[in-house]
């Protein structure tokens, strides 16, 4: 799916089903709700921090479309072109990015 065509999506989703766009301050809050549970989905699967019961119900994609959902709701709300802003951005890393990784020894495969 085009980065467009999601943010279509959630529009027409926001705007039936979900009545309104919260406030861009609810919605950053809500973001970092999200990214916390994906966070704690991450620490106990990859990290060392071991399952809770109440943890086993979480499911690692889905955590990840609810951050994706809401900051498309926050790109939609301010007005920004998430392809254009992600292709802009690719591009910035590119250019400063061109060699740095490739000469970090902390990278090198072992």
């Amino acid at each position: 799916m085009e980065i467009e065509k999601a943010q279509k999506i959630v529009d027409d989703w926001i705007n039936t089903i979900g009545v309104r766009y919260f406030n861009e301050l609810t919605n950053l809050a809500m973001l970092t709700e999200e990214v916390g549970e994906l966070a704690r989905i991450i620490s106990r699967k990859y990290g060392e921090q071991s399952f809770k019961k109440s943890d086993e119900k979480h499911d690692l994609a889905d955590e990840m479309a609810d951050v994706l959902f809401v900051l498309i709701c926050l790109a939609n709300q301010t007005g920004v072109d998430l392809t254009k802003a992600f292709e802009k951005n690719i591009a910035k890393k590119t250019k400063r990015d061109a060699k740095r990784h490739l000469e970090n020894k902390k990278l090198k495969k072992k």
